[in-house]
């Protein structure tokens, strides 16, 4: 999914500045941002004072909405450079087409990962005929430097290992967590899973103490850590954990992102991510030429979407003031 922002804001992150090196319950409220006509997503990184959690450098949630009689998603062909993508539904259905030549439906609790390293294209709407509801995240991860260049590849798993404990069911989308790996590709340590819990489940799920964690609410009534959490939030919850106590009081679903610290600091705007300004205008300049580096997407019934224009001041990566 794109960022659609036409006022694009620069965001620095990474290094472990904003890092707290100890367990904490931070609490992040969400931006709402339109994405075309019928979909609204609350934007919960970046976010003011929290840039990222280990790899995972931006997440949108989005729905449950009723698009019975909407076109639903429609986003156009856009860019990006240095990261991948993981798209994840718990209803609905995205058609992905990308300039690498793929095609693919993505489906409730399937992960779509696209990996633009050095340059991709791609779109995503909703299927004709379609699904009345549409409720999932879209969410990026950030290449480190070593990798930042790989070619563009696009994966799609069907079937992903999954844990359980009475009232919970986990499911491994990226990375691994109490042994259970994904298929999909990673090039940082990394764990994204989807946690299912029913009413009344009091449990708790095994962490890595060396990875910064976040908890994102889909669905529900949950409280993670005594923190009492509703559909559409985040809690940040810093490094050092060995357990994460849950509690539901209705039927829940949640989304554990986590990973070891970033230690680069990187510069993402728009739809890229770079580490210096040169990257960023280079991109951007490519993509409005429409330049061979971002190739073409076939069959998308609509126009490629235009990069917004760049801030007026020079784009640099910064020194985080020290947190924790």
């Amino acid at each position: 999914m794109s960022n659609l922002d036409r006022q694009a804001e620069l965001a620095v992150c990474g290094g472990r500045g904003f890092v707290v090196a100890e367990p904490v319950r931070e609490l992040l409220s969400p931006r709402h941002v339109r994405l075309g006509e019928s979909t609204e997503v609350r934007r919960l990184l970046p976010n003011l004072g929290r840039r990222m959690v280990g790899a995972w450098a931006f997440v949108d949630h989005y729905g449950p909405d009723d698009i019975a009689d909407e076109p639903g998603m429609q986003v156009p062909p856009h860019p990006h450079m240095g990261l991948q993508t993981v798209s994840w539904l718990h209803e609905g259905e995205v058609l992905h087409r990308d300039s690498t030549g793929s095609l693919q439906t993505i489906r409730p609790r399937e992960l779509g990962l696209m990996t633009s390293g050095r340059a991709i294209s791609h779109s995503e709407e909703s299927p004709r005929p379609h699904a009345r509801l549409l409720h999932g995240a879209q969410l990026w991860v950030a290449l480190p430097d070593a990798h930042r260049h790989v070619e563009p590849h696009f994966q799609h798993h069907a079937d992903l290992p999954t844990l359980t404990a009475p009232g919970l069911t986990a499911t491994v989308i990226l990375g691994s967590l109490d042994g259970a790996a994904s298929p999909g590709t990673t090039y940082t340590p990394i764990v994204g899973a989807d946690l299912a819990l029913t009413a009344g489940t009091e449990t708790g799920l095994p962490l890595d103490p060396d990875f910064e964690y976040a908890v994102l609410t889909m669905s529900g009534e949950v409280h993670v850590d005594g923190v009492p959490l509703l559909p559409g939030s985040m809690l940040y919850l810093g490094c050092g954990r060995t357990t994460l106590p849950l509690r539901a009081s209705s039927d829940a679903g949640l989304m554990l992102l986590g990973g070891e610290p970033f230690e680069e600091e990187i510069v993402m705007w728009w739809n890229f991510i770079g580490r210096s300004h040169e990257d960023i205008v280079e991109a951007r300049e490519d993509w409005e030429k429409a330049s061979d580096r971002f190739g073409e997407v076939d069959g998308y019934p609509g126009d490629r979407l235009p990069a917004p224009a760049l801030p007026n001041a020079r784009i640099a990566p910064r020194k985080n003031p020290a947190r924790g």
